[in-house]
């Protein structure tokens, strides 16, 4: 039982921690720099796949119009998965000149979407964006820079989010995304991220790999894709897209949920890339990945092996902390449902923080459950959207 217990909790602390500082160090020391050229301005096509988008989508056009990048070299492709709200018709009448509008009867998912709409695009690098984030005016040019460096076939983004002074799940999503961009920063200056911001990233047209229909996660399959290929997948953090964070638990919950049910998806695609004596980034895909998942799993057997060994002092003192750990992550959850975030906010305390990770590992342990049940369907449900 104590094998079990600390070995549990080293993993846990392994992912956590050890691999961040692991990671940290290693870069440190090696670094596989990008060849940039600011000056470099290929074509680029950006692609949209949109489902009743009618409250973002105007205000999405009007941004990617206003970039700062030559209008000659950029176009726009935007593609209606059977929407039913006023999205066709607001983009119907944006569309012209640089803005191309298709419009698919049938809701079939945004893989097929996006499959359909590459083969209509001219631009030599495909940029992928979702309707609801708006890009900063030189994100374009910070994305393609990269692109110079023959090495480099994906770029991915930095998301920030806006309404970051919530608390509550605002506040610990802030925090964890901010966890996650060291990560993909770190793995990138070692040779390459494991999975993209799916509000910004750029690909090279040539490296295009047409998406599965089922996939849930094309911001990780098509990096994984250009890597199993040969090429880098890099992170430029001054590509910047401006987001909202959740406003409520629940919320968060139902998109990471289908995230992470994508997650194991994409291991199914590309069991290779585990094999370290072939792959460059089998450390990284099992540590921060693979890992990340097995977590609620390692949780579960450090409490159930913590109770066992309670009746030992030390091991009493353990139990106790976890004890209040989860209790500190109820407290914030039942203050959340109880008076709102607004009202949350006013709360002082570190209470957001076991929330947040509770609530990310019991979406991972949903999100296997959903896997395996094949619960999670590849159309639009505008229930994983936050509001």
């Amino acid at each position: 039982m104590k094998i079990l217990f600390w070995g549990s909790l080293f993993l846990i602390v392994y992912t956590y921690l050890g691999y961040p500082m692991v990671l940290w160090a290693v870069s440190r020391v090696f670094r596989n720099k990008i060849k940039k050229n600011g000056q470099s301005l290929p074509r680029i096509s950006i692609v949209l796949a949109v489902f009743n988008e009618e409250k973002y989508i105007a205000a999405k056009l009007k941004n990617l119009l206003s970039l700062n990048y030559p209008a000659d070299r950029l176009e726009i492709l935007v593609g209606s998965d059977g929407s039913q709200d006023g999205t066709d018709r607001i983009v119907s009448e944006l569309a012209g000149g640089q803005v191309h509008f298709f419009r698919f009867e049938t809701n079939r998912g945004k893989p097929c979407v996006l499959n359909d709409l590459v083969p209509e695009s001219h631009g030599e690098v495909l940029v992928f964006t979702d309707a609801r984030q708006e890009f900063d005016s030189e994100a374009p040019r910070a994305l393609v820079q990269n692109l110079s460096d023959l090495e480099v076939g994906c770029v991915s983004g930095e998301l920030l989010f806006k309404g970051q002074g919530q608390a509550g799940v605002g506040k610990g999503m802030d925090l964890y995304w901010r966890y996650e961009k060291f990560l993909r920063k770190r793995e990138s200056d070692l040779g390459s991220m494991l999975g993209a911001t799916g509000a910004i990233y750029a690909v090279r047209r040539e490296l295009f790999t047409p998406f599965p229909p089922d996939i849930l996660v094309d911001d990780m399959y098509l990096p994984l894709a250009i890597i199993r290929g040969g090429s880098r997948a890099v992170f430029e953090p001054e590509a910047m897209a401006y987001d909202i964070v959740s406003a409520t638990g629940e919320q968060e919950f139902k998109r990471k949920v289908r995230t992470l049910s994508g997650n194991y998806q994409v291991f199914l695609h590309f069991p290779d890339l585990f094999n370290p004596f072939a792959s460059p980034v089998a450390f990284q895909l099992f540590s921060h990945k693979f890992m990340r998942l097995m977590v609620p799993f390692l949780m579960a057997a450090t409490a159930v092996s913590n109770l066992f060994l309670a009746r030992e002092l030390a091991y009493a003192g353990i139990f106790g902390a976890q004890c209040l750990f989860y209790g500190l992550a109820w407290s914030e959850r039942s203050l959340q449902r109880k008076v709102g975030t607004s009202a949350a906010a006013k709360k002082r305390g570190i209470g957001y923080i076991p929330y947040t990770f509770c609530l990310l590992n019991y979406s991972a342990l949903m999100g296997f459950f959903y896997f395996l049940m094949r619960r999670q369907k590849v159309t639009w449900d505008k229930a994983y959207e936050k509001k």
